[in-house]
């Protein structure tokens, strides 16, 4: 585990700060903060390159974090669906709950909106085989197919397969007594021509064949382009910033439903 630098503010009566840097002696005198590092001496805040120690920057060890909470109503279980922050530049995040973690946001996701870098929260993609989010809703059934050639799924005219599923999506079934899904592959299209007698999805065939004509279907989205959020009590967030030059950051907001499930 490597070394940190806790610092002690006297005005504040706290400790502020942990830095990555591990010097071999540290002192404050007249407003600036020394330190010797391989006997040499080094005056802090005073370079222009920010999250630099030593003349050296790395960006896994030396970028600046900041971590807290979302904990309103901590007695609610609710769904944590963005982040906003009021700043200067936007920083990537990560985000855990009681009940769930991997939730993420790059910081290339992040948009100026009204003065706040805005981003939804994202998830990243589980193994398909063991989906963990389809119990938040985020899968949608489509129906009884009528028969299974190869990777080709039919349904009966009289079924609408709808607009939710979309290629990309994965794509699941469930025999009767429909307790259990399983993954068959990922949408390659959606073929709609009732005229003709078509109304088949076609998938890429990269998970189990059902080995019967007429299971239930069900698809879930691609869970980073579109993340259902991330369910909890409260969310633990971590902002990083790899910057070297200075950025300001006043305020970490998160827009925040009650979570009715169903």
């Amino acid at each position: 585990m490597p070394n940190y630098t806790l610092t002690y503010s006297p005005p504040a009566e706290g400790w502020p700060s942990f830095y990555s840097y591990d010097p071999e002696w540290i002192q404050g005198m007249n407003q600036f903060l020394y330190t010797f590092s391989g006997g040499n001496l080094f005056r802090h805040n005073t370079n222009e390159e920010r999250n630099t120690f030593y003349d050296s920057y790395d960006p896994a060890e030396d970028s600046s974090t900041i971590t807290s909470v979302f904990n309103d109503e901590p007695i609610v279980n609710k769904i944590f669906k963005t982040m906003a922050i009021e700043g200067n530049r936007p920083w990537s995040a990560t985000l855990i709950s009681d009940q769930q973690d991997g939730r993420f946001m790059d910081v290339d996701f992040f948009e100026k909106k009204e003065g706040d870098y805005f981003a939804f929260v994202r998830t990243v993609n589980n193994n398909p085989a063991e989906p963990d989010d389809y119990a938040l809703r985020s899968l949608n059934g489509i129906a009884l197919s009528q028969t299974v050639v190869g990777n080709v799924v039919n349904f009966p005219l009289t079924t609408d397969i709808g607009s939710i599923l979309s290629a990309g999506d994965a794509f699941y079934f469930s025999p009767a007594p429909y307790t259990a899904i399983t993954f068959a592959g990922y949408v390659q299209s959606i073929e709609v021509d009732i005229p003709n007698g078509i109304n088949r999805v076609t998938h890429d065939g990269s998970g189990t064949a059902p080995g019967i004509n007429d299971p239930l279907w069900l698809g879930i989205k691609n869970q980073q382009a579109e993340s259902s959020g991330l369910l909890g009590h409260y969310g633990v967030f971590k902002l990083t910033n790899e910057d070297t030059t200075a950025v300001e950051m006043f305020v970490a907001k998160s827009e925040v439903m009650k979570s009715y499930p169903g």
